[in-house]
């Protein structure tokens, strides 16, 4: 007697729902196997003689008018429900999406201590892209500035914000797939001889403040703002990049390195080891990227961190109890034991700006107290920006300014760019400052 002759198989089968169809049980439908399994057979389900009637009734031939499947299919979900992240994954690894072989690598752009850049070609699309391929170690994984940046840049959708279009995760490397900008602010102003329009001065530093409003609008710090984490593509537009560094502050204050910001951008209280600050770290390297397109070179540029406020003191004087209160009680302030300098006039080494326009010592703060520095908001607004119009302020985050026929680039004195329109007039000589 074999345990075998009382399994009983179900025998199932999907039906055309996409569901298994079980059978019922039945005896009368049970089939005896050579083997002495009991197969169940599956039940039809018997098609009264009203279905049959209407189904004999339909044409042979059904005509369905041109478009109508199309409208059918906008107007109607082609899921009952939305897809799980898996599915979604799953949907965008068939296409390429998260796949190495699915970039072409072109030329070597730079290398740093965990990156290499290169320019690439999307099999996908056929445009290019900027490939940033983090060498990953087994033992540290993702380091933190990669990390963070892809946690950023994924929730940060602006026109004046570099796009993240790829992730591509292997074992031996992390691949950021960006979009691809002709060149960064600092090859701009290298390739116009350091001397730029001061219209287009003004329609670049607009640009800045409009992506780092949105950010801070976000709670998001940039900290490392310099220009050659500017990119600028072949129309003109200025998209901020590398949030590395960059930290997301859920209130006004909070505590956090003091090793952020290029050394020529990083303001005094930073450089004083202040760790407790808010968006107007970014304000100051504003100021400094501000001036440096206008004079055509840095405004600090620092070999040390005493050379840097040497430098910065010397412009700006040395600040006291009645414009940075506390700074007396300072460690490292007592310790330099600077000079009492005083405040240099700006135009003395900026001759091109006019004396009129206050916005540059504002974003500065010739208050070195950092939280009387303007804001990038309240930047945007400043009657400097007035030639630019109105609808600046009024066009969605994700458009571009250039979509605006009053903005436009102008040709840059001796410029060999062509980011510019060739109108064929020549340079034109702009002191708008």
């Amino acid at each position: 007697f074999s345990v075998f002759s009382h399994i009983v198989h179900e025998n199932l089968k999907m039906g055309s729902d996409g569901e298994s169809d079980q059978a019922s049980g039945t005896s009368s439908d049970e089939v005896q196997s050579p083997t002495g399994v009991c197969l169940r057979n599956r039940v039809h389900r018997r098609i009264s003689m009203e279905d049959l009637n209407k189904r004999l009734s339909l044409p042979a031939d059904i005509r369905i008018p041109d478009g109508y499947l199309e409208k059918l299919q906008l107007s109607s979900p082609p899921f009952d429900q939305p897809l799980s992240r898996r599915s979604r994954r799953a949907s965008l690894s068939e296409i390429g999406f998260g796949k190495l072989e699915t970039y072409i690598k072109l030329d070597k752009l730079g290398e740093g201590t965990y990156a290499t850049v290169f320019k690439g070609r999307s099999k996908l699309t056929d445009n290019l892209v900027a490939l940033k391929e983090i060498r990953l170690e087994h033992e540290e994984g993702a380091p933190c500035t990669a990390i963070r940046e892809v946690s950023l840049l994924k929730d940060l959708k602006h026109a004046n914000i570099v796009t993240l279009h790829d992730i591509v995760h292997t074992d031996k490397s992390l691949t950021l797939v960006f979009e691809y900008l002709d060149k960064d602010l600092k090859q701009y102003m290298d390739d116009c001889g350091n001397i730029m329009s001061m219209h287009n001065v003004k329609v670049f530093l607009f640009q800045i403040l409009r992506g780092l409003s949105y950010c801070h609008k976000r709670k998001v710090l940039h900290r490392d703002l310099k220009p050659q984490n500017l990119l600028i593509n072949e129309k003109g537009e200025l998209k901020l990049a590398d949030f590395g560094l960059a930290r997301a502050k859920s209130v006004p204050t909070k505590t956090y390195s003091n090793e952020v910001v290029t050394l020529w951008y990083r303001p005094p209280d930073v450089l004083l080891g202040s760790s407790e600050y808010s968006t107007q770290i970014d304000m100051w390297g504003v100021g400094c990227i501000f001036y440096e397109m206008a004079a055509g070179r840095p405004l600090f540029p620092g070999s040390t961190v005493e050379d840097e406020l040497h430098l910065i003191f010397r412009l700006l004087g040395t600040p006291t109890e009645d414009n940075w209160p506390g700074i007396s009680s300072i460690d490292e302030f007592k310790s330099y034991n600077f000079p009492k300098y005083k405040p240099q006039p700006l135009i003395n080494h900026a001759p091109r700006y006019c004396p009129q326009c206050p916005l540059l010592y504002l974003i500065l703060g010739f208050f070195f107290f950092f939280r009387k520095r303007i804001s990038a908001e309240e930047a945007m607004k400043h009657s400097y920006f007035r030639q630019l119009g109105m609808r600046v302020y009024t066009i969605p985050e994700s458009v571009s300014i250039f979509t605006l026929k009053e903005v436009q680039l102008q040709r840059d004195p001796g410029s060999r760019s062509s980011l510019y329109p060739d109108s064929g007039e020549g340079p034109r000589p702009v002191c708008e400052i």
